[in-house]
């Protein structure tokens, strides 16, 4: 059954994809659409939500009003707007692998002509933290709010979420240098770790919520190759330490 209300609070893109996401792991949801030009949400549902349920679910700058219903069953398949259009797993993780190709050949570049597996470890570390933070700050707001969905601290402290990006930017920059090695480590896993975690009790859950670590910029679903991606990070970081 298909419901439309009406929605406040929305100030940009990072909010559509804080909704969606939230409200998309609620039980018997099928769909959902949140329309910023004319303030809808469209809710696809096998129960009918009322406006109060879903204020409940949702952060509290957003306000779910009623709107319009429409009593007719929900479509099993719809492409409302292309950017919603169902695709393939592989199709949404291309930009995360091209990237990673970049980074290893940049690697591999920076590493030329000796090729010393410590001095690569820490090029790949440091070019991974550059680039993450590049798109991470190009919507800080927009990022934290989607971080704080998986990452057990950043749920917990928004200045922390906020702050993400500019510590990864400041990693990457450490390594690159080969300054403060050690420590710059030591933080990278006490930071990696707990996303980790957050990321595989999203995935155990089944939870469908986009990843942040593109920010909002590139719309990545949460995916075993996000855990696989700070596994990559957190074992290079022991091997560092222990190597």
């Amino acid at each position: 059954m298909r419901t439309i209300y009406h929605i406040n609070g929305l100030t940009c893109t990072s909010c559509k994809a804080t909704v969606e996401n939230t409200l998309s792991v609620l039980p018997d949801m099928q769909h959902v659409l949140v329309d910023m030009a004319e303030g809808k949400l469209v809710v696809d549902a096998a129960v009918r939500y009322s406006a109060d349920a879903l204020n409940e679910a949702l952060p509290g700058k957003y306000t779910v009003t009623a709107y319009h219903e429409v009593e007719e069953p929900a479509p099993v398949k719809q492409k409302v707007i292309e950017t919603e259009a169902e695709v393939s797993k592989l199709k949404q993780l291309f930009p995360l692998f091209l990237i990673f190709g970049f980074l290893l050949l940049g690697t591999v570049l920076g590493a030329v002509p000796e090729f010393e597996p410590k001095r690569m470890m820490l090029l790949f570390m440091g070019l991974f933290y550059i680039v993450f933070s590049f798109f991470k700050l190009l919507d800080v707001s927009g990022f934290a709010q989607s971080f704080a969905m998986y990452d057990p601290i950043a749920a917990k402290s928004q200045g922390y979420a906020r702050a993400y990006p500019f510590l990864e930017l400041l990693l990457g920059i450490l390594f690159l240098l080969e300054i403060a090695v050690i420590p710059a480590i030591l933080v990278s896993l006490l930071t990696l770790i707990p996303t980790t975690l957050g990321v595989t009790r999203t995935l155990l859950h089944k939870q469908k919520i986009r990843c942040a670590c593109l920010g909002t910029v590139l719309k990545l679903p949460m995916t075993e190759a996000t855990f696989i991606e700070n596994s990559i990070m957190i074992v290079l970081g022991v091997a560092m330490l222990f190597g």
